[in-house]
């Protein structure tokens, strides 16, 4: 550039304008360029000046002698700015100091150069004099003009990223919700850095938002950034050296939101560590020949949304977690509330209200999209229902949680069910009118009676009628023979007596000793049962079958003497033991919505017992203290509907479901079980030992004698045990054959799925007891009060029904136990294991005489 050109510039491009172009030749021909470095310190308040400065390129910082104030605007200087020049005249020190905000380039004049030429031009003189007047009014003009030009580049850089306003409040009554608004506020009146993590859908950014605009400095702006879209270099966050600036120098005293952290890219990560750490950045370079840039601080605040807890950035931020909706089920109703009202006045029209059954369906649903799904099923819900007033649940189109699917809530569909099992009929009434009368007579007619089964209603009834009816009920209804049982029906009055005669506190159950030993209790329990069957012959002997009644009724009386509840059922009673494990194949179930428990109720009566409300009537609480909502399988529900009896809000249902669908969903193995389940399976060759025996003698000539006790015994311990080895080796052998291939199921989980086989040969055992001995009642209640009914009619099965029935029942249960088998294993095909199921099939075959 010729000295000619450089005096036209500074006419016109700086405050020289009124000046001629030949007076400012002088200064163009002195002027000397020199460049300059982004923080370089270009003039010091408080010095006297050995020159003039003017910016040809870059922008500059000017900063008052006692420095910026918190909050002060920035004053930049931009090219055609004259540094210094009053005060080179006057010889004055400088009042301001300036720093370059960038790279660039200034024209430096010495200050005796300017002093002679202001001497040797009177125009100069002049134009001083006639500035002097004006400096003060065109100095805060260029101040205004250079913070306007400040901000409009500022507004331009951020408003890509700017978050205008809040969306919303967090809504909700929840204790959860009343927590969250707690942290919000708490962080808005704080500067440190936020992490908010937590689910999808759960409108993280919004309460980053809320924190921003509930705080001091809500009037700066607020930013969002995803993290997943960052340039790896950071340039766009830190900015260049010597170049552009980053979003953190334009956001200056704002909020920076840092979304998608767990996105971010590795590179980043340090660079967001030391911004933490340290509260300063340092811009990227542009080369590695370049020389260092010293770091600078940042004034902005950082909040930051994650799916997740980063451990990296712990140390450094505040950490809010936002729980999701699942766990939030009181604050359904209130977001369904305020979606349908923002819904509703965007598109102009009547708001709908929703009824007490979609309630409930919203509030069984776990939403794995959290409030964003609950919001498009709202619209969606409004827009299916087409203007209806009122949403019901047939508008919401939510997908069924695990638990819920092919299920059908008997209670809905069959509302005579549900009268019925709320009524005194179901169990008080049964209990005390029939059960309990009709067992003290069989127990009264089994010891004074004669001692036969051909003579004794007792044991017609006991042998031949009960235990193939509950068999036949435990794949329906499951436990629910545990809701009429007269050994408890006997416990639970004794208790009553015992506490009004002697008022006291019953004691708390050992739960942890329950949880451990009791299985193991029942299972020895049991297998003492069997042993005493086969080895004293209690189907035929009266008064040994009550002995065995009145055990198992002491065992209640004395556990409800000294305990609450019903201890007795849940942990020790053998029968309730066995019913349990075949309640796990029923095809109904006790469950409750756990949403609709979880935003509703606030007592949890059913649990517990309490007074009536609402609809809720006044009862005692669970008898095996289990809650429907927590339940996950059959085994420690009785069906004795005092929950539905106590629940005020319509949460308890009776579901029809797939057969056994608990064991390959939500099913947890227990060792306890899976041995009494093997004991269940030995039992049926135990009562088949006679025959068993007979069919080894001809196939492998060997006999036995069962007259003596001891050989009697050892026979009976082995037709218990050695039939457990069959699975237990078809279980070492699916090892084998598929080399313990990863995933592979425990085999405390596969045995579960001999459980239909079990049951099947027990039953198969019993249908000519059933077909046969039952259809002889009137008969044998006539010959137990010492008449001769032979006239009297019975109704004996043919032995072909009776074959038939035996052998279909075996298929079905085999056929069952494979699709068991492989449901419960999930890969592969489990052949060793349906061999093994098929090894045993066709055995009980043979010992059952089919």
């Amino acid at each position: 550039m010729t000295s000619v050109e450089r005096a036209q510039w500074l006419k016109t491009q700086t405050l020289f304008q009124a000046l001629s172009l030949e007076s400012l030749l002088p200064l163009a021909e002195q002027m000397q360029e020199r460049p300059f470095r982004q923080g370089q310190a270009l003039a010091e308040a408080g010095t006297v000046p050995d020159g003039i400065q003017i910016v040809l390129q870059g922008r500059l910082d000017s900063v008052p002698l006692t420095g910026r104030e918190e909050g002060d605007p920035l004053l930049s200087l931009l090219p055609g700015s004259v540094i210094g020049l009053a005060e080179v005249l006057a010889e004055q020190p400088l009042s301001r100091s300036v720093i370059a905000l960038s790279d660039g380039n200034i024209g430096w004049i010495p200050a005796a150069v300017v002093r002679a030429w202001a001497a040797e031009y009177p125009q100069v003189a002049s134009w001083l004099s006639n500035r002097g007047e004006a400096q003060e009014l065109a100095e805060a003009l260029a101040q205004m003009t250079a913070r306007l030009t400040y901000e409009q580049e500022r507004q331009v850089a951020l408003r890509p990223y700017l978050v205008p306003k809040v969306e919303r409040g967090i809504v909700g009554p929840s204790r959860y919700a009343v927590r969250l608004r707690q942290q919000v506020k708490e962080a808005a009146h704080s500067r440190k850095p936020i992490l908010i993590f937590g689910e999808p859908g759960l409108e993280k950014d919004n309460i980053a938002a809320l924190i921003h605009f509930g705080s001091p400095y809500r009037r700066q702006p607020m930013i969002k950034l995803d993290c997943s879209a960052l340039q790896a270099s950071g340039a766009d966050l830190f900015g260049r050296a010597g170049g552009k600036p980053g979003l953190l120098e334009w956001l200056g005293e704002g909020t920076l939101l840092l979304n998608n952290i767990q996105e971010l890219p590795t590179e980043l990560m340090p660079k967001i560590l030391q911004l933490l750490e340290t509260g300063s950045y340092t811009p990227v370079q542009r080369g590695e020949g370049e020389l260092a840039v010293a770091p600078r601080p940042y004034r902005c605040r950082i909040l930051m949304v994650s799916e997740r807890v980063i451990p990296a950035l712990e140390p450094w931020v505040t950490a809010i977690k936002v729980p999701p909706l699942r766990v939030r089920k009181a604050d359904i109703k209130a977001k369904a509330d305020y979606f349908l009202s923002l819904y509703s006045r965007r598109r102009g029209i009547p708001k709908p209200r929703l009824t007490p059954e979609a309630l409930r369906r919203l509030q069984s649903y776990d939403y794995p999209g959290n409030s964003r799904e609950l919001r498009n099923l709202i619209e969606r819900a409004v827009v299916q229902a087409a203007g209806a007033p009122v949403l019901n649940e047939e508008v919401f189109w939510a997908p069924q949680p695990r638990g819920k699917q092919f299920r059908l809530n008997l209670l809905n569909a069959y509302p005579a069910l549900r009268k019925f099992l709320r009524s005194p009929w179901w169990t008080d009434r049964l209990n005390y009118g029939l059960v309990l009368p009709l067992y003290t007579l069989v127990v009264f007619l089994l010891f004074w009676g004669p001692q036969d089964r051909a003579h004794n209603i007792g044991l017609n009834l006991f042998w031949a009628w009960w235990w193939p009816l509950v068999l036949l009920v435990f794949p329906v209804l499951g436990r629910v023979w545990c809701a009429v049982c007269p050994f408890m029906i006997y416990g639970e009055l004794v208790q009553r007596v015992s506490l009004w005669v002697w008022p006291r506190q019953l004691g708390k159950w050992p739960r942890p000793w329950a949880e451990r030993w009791g299985g193991w209790v029942l299972f020895t329990g049991f297998g003492l049962i069997f042993l005493w069957e086969e080895l004293w012959d209690l189907p035929n002997t009266a008064y040994l079958s009550a002995w065995l009644l009145l055990l198992i009724t002491g065992g209640a009386v004395v556990c409800s003497l000294l305990f609450e509840r019903r201890f007795w059922c849940r942990y020790l009673c053998p029968i309730g033991g066995m019913n349990g494990l075949y309640a796990k194949l029923a095809i109904t179930e006790l469950r409750a919505q756990q949403g609709t428990c979880s935003a509703e109720c606030t007592t949890y009566q059913c649990y517990k017992g309490g007074p009536q409300k609402g609809e809720g009537m006044e009862t005692g609480g669970c008898p095996l203290y289990s809650h429907p909502a927590q339940l996950q399988e059959n085994k420690d529900c009785v069906l004795c509907m005092t929950c539905l009896k106590a629940c005020p809000h319509r949460s308890v249902e009776f579901n029809l479901r797939p057969p056994g669908i608990e064991l390959w969903t939500t099913h947890t193995p227990r060792l306890p079980e899976v041995a009494l389940l093997l004991l269940l399976l030995g039992g049926i060759y135990l009562h088949c030992l006679p025959q068993l025996l007979v069919w080894l003698e001809q196939v492998w000539g060997v006999s036995w004698d069962l007259q003596a006790f001891w050989p009697h015994l050892g026979a009976s311990l082995l037709a218990l045990g050695i039939p457990s080895l069959v699975p237990v080796l078809a279980y070492g052998l699916t090892g084998l054959w598929q080399r313990k291939r990863k995933g592979q199921r425990r085999f405390a989980e596969i045995i579960y799925g001999y459980l239909p086989l079990v049951l099947g040969g027990t039953l198969a055992f019993y249908w000519p007891l059933f077909l046969t001995e039952a259809g002889q009642i009137l008969p044998v209640t006539w010959a137990t009060f010492g008449q001769t009914g032979s006239a009297l009619p019975t109704w004996i099965a043919h032995p072909a029904v009776i074959d038939f029935l035996q052998g279909s029942t075996l298929i079905l249960a085999l056929v069952l136990s494979w699709v068991l088998i492989q449901k419960i294993a999930r890969q592969g095909w489990q052949w060793p294991s349906h061999l093994g199921a098929l090894v045993l099939t066709v055995s009980l075959w043979q010992v059952l005489g089919v």
